[in-house]
């Protein structure tokens, strides 16, 4: 209880971002909430990421926020602050940058969802590349491959561009699905040709200074750096990162593109995720309005929304297994993860950097179990929805850490788990045996 106790109040001493309230006053159960410290600190002591910022709201609120461990996995590095630790987004980018940027175009009429990319983008031409519309690029239907080495090809952000512009299609737009950080670029294009302003500048515009998001941005001022979580040590950039965009392509393109380089704290994700679960609208600004925040996170194409993932129908992606079915979100490579429940008007964020000398052999592993486990231990905390209602589970997938550090080894019966001690009994007492002194009989 004292825990519970020391986390509220730790989460109304924030100057910033939403309200606060305990769990229980919004339908939820601190005690379960309480299995989010153990699985991120067993994310950190395992050795996937030096540390981790974490926020659950629900109904308009924040009813769990903490930072767990470091910035670095020095142990003079700065704690993490779910409010002023700044780590870079990766993949978030595309639906908390891009795609929000081109939900306001289309609510402004100024873009259409089924015209032709070329119609915006002139050089993006040629062969079927001229019926690839805006959609099939939010679903990553547009033949686009996944991305090509940007950093190895151009030596200006322009020749970067003009290399994303001129990517030959690997499929016929509508025929594959491929995800492409080609694709989210292109849209990042799109905006800045129909808008007149570079990417950075038309969200700050009209996202990020409307919802009081300060912490949010492309390329972090100098004067930032002591607050953001480094990455990579040793990139092909020859020098350790921190307040760099970790994706080389996307620093390539000058660290502002649609597919990586935005950075923020989990507090304003917070305030972001609270605006889609209002319908578009936050503090009494309107973003966006909610037939569009609808359409945009409504399942399009497989388990693509537009922009926006779903819920992987197995139960096995990073929303874990029981948030709805109108559950959307995404993730990042550096380690970082969006989820919102409209049904149970509830988000989970998760913000870490486990791309900076992970210690554990397959960190990758690691932040895919810590990110389902949170959005688990969320659903499990809600107690006020029969329909959702779950029993608290006995163990969670961080209690187990399955290939995290070791090999996955087949399960033994108990039967041959007693005979195989028996086995290890019997060769110990054979080896003692043989080692000990000689008897007088044995003489």
């Amino acid at each position: 209880m004292v825990s519970i106790l020391a986390a509220i109040a730790a989460i109304a001493s924030a100057s910033a971002g939403l309200p606060v309230k305990a769990p229980a006053d919004v339908g939820m159960s601190a005690r379960r909430l309480e299995a989010i410290n153990r699985v991120v600190l067993r994310g950190i002591a395992a050795g996937g990421y030096p540390g981790a910022a974490v926020v659950v709201g629900r109904k308009g609120v924040t009813v769990w926020q903490r930072g767990f461990g470091r910035l670095s996995w020095e142990a003079s590095s700065p704690r993490v602050s779910p409010d002023r630790t700044i780590y870079d987004l990766a993949s978030l980018t595309k639906v908390v940058g891009t795609t929000t940027a081109i939900m306001v175009l289309y609510d402004q009429g100024r873009i259409g969802l089924d015209v032709p990319v070329s119609a915006y983008l002139p050089a993006f031409s040629g062969g079927y590349k001229d019926s690839v519309t805006v959609r099939q690029l939010l679903t990553h239907r547009s033949g686009l491959p996944s991305g090509r080495e940007l950093w190895r090809l151009a030596s200006t952000p322009d020749e970067a561009r003009r290399y994303v512009l001129e990517t030959p299609l690997e499929c016929k737009p509508g025929d594959c699905y491929i995800y492409s950080d080609l694709g989210a670029d292109v849209l990042g294009m799109i905006v800045e040709a129909v808008s007149g302003e570079r990417l950075d500048v038309f969200l700050d515009e009209h996202v990020f200074q409307p919802l009081g998001m300060a912490d949010t941005f492309f390329r972090p001022a100098d004067s930032l750096k002591s607050r953001v979580a480094p990455t990579e040590l040793t990139p092909p950039r020859g020098y350790p990162l921190q307040g760099e965009v970790h994706d080389e392509n996307a620093y390539a393109l000058g660290g502002i593109a649609g597919h990586a380089g935005l950075f923020s704290t989990a507090g304003d994700l917070a305030v972001f995720a609270q605006m889609m679960l209002n319908g578009g609208t936050y503090g009494g600004t309107r973003i966006v309005s909610d037939s569009t925040v609808g359409l945009f996170t409504r399942r399009a194409a497989g388990t693509r929304a537009l922009g926006w993932d779903t819920c992987d129908d197995g139960g096995d992606g990073s929303c874990g297994r029981f948030l709805s079915e109108r559950a959307y979100g995404h993730t990042g490579f550096t380690g970082t993860s969006l989820w919102i429940d409209p049904d149970r008007q509830m988000f989970v964020v998760l913000l870490t950097n486990r791309v900076h000398a992970a210690r554990a052999r397959r960190p990758a592993k690691v932040i895919a179990d810590v990110r389902a486990d949170l959005a688990d231990a969320a659903a499990f905390a809600v107690t006020d929805a029969p329909t959702y209602a779950i029993a608290i589970p006995v163990s969670y997938r961080a209690d187990r850490e399955l290939g995290w550090n070791r090999p996955v080894h087949i399960h033994r019966s108990r039967r041959s788990r007693a005979a195989h001690r028996a086995r290890r009994a019997h060769r110990a007492h054979r080896r003692a045996r043989a080692q000990a002194p000689a008897t007088k009989h044995q003489r």
